[in-house]
């Protein structure tokens, strides 16, 4: 019984070596290529808001969904439906310290705008913009909305700004692209300092939460298209 007991526990052991060497060397990575994002293609509208960046992550999937449907879907899409979601905002909140925060029943979109993002460029069933800068190494973030003619010229020392978008592209009668891309750019050294730790931190509960929303509108995106007769 001993040497069973002695054998799980060096397997247990192993395991958590393993994890926290996987983690230490992803840590290693994200840090060692901050500021250094790979070429994507170019996001016209992005770059009026920020065309240099320090980070740029684009996310995407293709719907079995004409692009109206796939729209609808992502515009009423709620992350307090995903385990997943909750679990990763959760997480945050334990290991930043943070104050627990009370989510009402919303859309994704109506939750990030009542915290304090603003819409930057809009064009109604095939993209958002939104944006704010912020200092999300702090335990209790604050989001600060600007005037889209102010938020490109922005560059008060403490803070990093952050703009991201969701667009939705036809391709053909009955299908559709639906991504999303993420650009951060600090605004002076020792705000990229804090937040390039804070990345290399905390950024797969980040890009877990951006395939989790690819993931979500393209089942209800396909769903409704299954079920046209049920409410939008």
């Amino acid at each position: 019984m001993r040497s069973t007991l002695k054998r799980a526990g060096l397997i247990v052991s192993s395991g958590a070596g393993a994890a926290a060497l996987i983690g230490l060397g992803y840590v290693g990575t994200t840090w060692a290529r901050y500021g250094r994002s790979a070429p994507k293609p170019v996001d016209d509208v992005l770059d009026r808001f920020m065309p240099r960046h320090e980070v740029r992550e684009v996310h995407r999937t293709t719907v079995a969904a004409p692009a109206g449907v796939t729209y609808e879907a992502a515009e009423a899409l709620d992350l307090q439906h995903s385990p997943l979601g909750k679990a990763i905002f959760t997480g945050r909140e334990i290991l930043m310290g943070s104050t627990p925060g009370r989510r009402t029943t919303q859309s994704f979109l109506q939750e990030v705008r009542s915290l304090g993002w603003r819409v930057l460029a809009e064009e109604p069933g095939r993209y958002l913009v939104l944006g704010a800068v912020t200092q999300p190494w702090k335990p209790d973030v604050i989001f600060r909305g600007l005037p889209p003619e102010e938020f490109a010229a922005f560059h008060e020392p403490g803070y990093a700004k952050i703009v991201w978008n969701i667009v939705v592209e036809p391709e053909g009668p009955d299908r559709s692209v639906f991504r999303t891309e993420t650009r951060v750019a600090t605004t002076d050294p020792e705000s990229r300092r804090r937040f390039r730790r804070y990345w290399s931190l905390l950024s797969p509960g980040i890009l877990l939460i951006r395939r989790e929303m690819l993931r979500m509108v393209r089942q209800e995106a396909e769903r409704r298209l299954r079920t046209p007769a049920h409410p939008i």
